[in-house]
């Protein structure tokens, strides 16, 4: 695995169980920037304003600096009314052990009328995120990156036929030069760029 590449959710994940009348609900997201992950916070609190609370917590990547940099990790826990430290850290901490990155996960609790304790909430709200990312499931995320080929009509085809070909997306923009904004993983752009210049003569302007 690249030094680079993350763990992260797959796609939507969502468990539910009881446990003394209390209902728990763990949603779990994958999402690509804190503010994607606070808008799904916001969204879940909005559509569960009648819940007796929503425990919060996400990971995700933030640039550390200019392109190239590296990574830092920005966290986030909330208790959202339960007692202090029963809910929002056990819920980060499976984020934790699982290094699962970019992703962001709510736990709606419905009170059912018997008080769990510090302990009892904690392992609640740890087996719903646990689940609710089970449901998800995991994927290993490379990371990406984009450049531009820019070349004359007659060379397009070329270019085109190597970039289907590739492990990569394209968009493709016709004028009187084509250019193609490519997006592959970072480990495969360097070769792919030599192909579509070794494939064009070295007429393909690359940026």
């Amino acid at each position: 695995m690249s030094e680079d590449a993350y763990e992260t959710l797959a796609g939507p994940g969502e468990a539910r169980f009881e446990i003394r009348g209390s209902e728990f609900v763990g949603r779990a997201r994958p999402v690509a920037t804190v503010e994607a992950a606070e808008a799904f916070v916001e969204e879940v609190q909005d559509a569960y304003a009648d819940a007796s609370h929503n425990v919060p917590c996400y990971r995700v990547r933030v640039e550390s600096g200019g392109p190239g940099s590296g990574h830092l990790l920005r966290e986030y826990q909330s208790d959202d009314g339960e007692p202090s430290g029963s809910s929002g850290k056990p819920a980060l901490n499976v984020l934790q052990q699982r290094d699962v990155q970019n992703a962001v996960v709510v736990v709606t609790r419905y009170f059912g009328g018997t008080e769990l304790g510090v302990g009892g909430l904690a392992r609640a709200y740890s087996r719903a995120v646990k689940e609710a990312v089970d449901d998800a499931g995991l994927t290993t995320q490379k990371p990406q990156e984009r450049f531009a080929a820019t070349v004359a009509y007659d060379d397009s085809g070329t270019v085109r036929g190597i970039l289907e070909s590739a492990d990569c997306a394209f968009d493709a923009d016709y004028a009187e030069r084509v250019a193609f904004e490519v997006t592959c993983d970072r480990d495969d752009a360097d070769a792919l760029r030599e192909r579509l210049r070794d494939a064009t003569s070295g007429r393909v302007e690359l940026e």
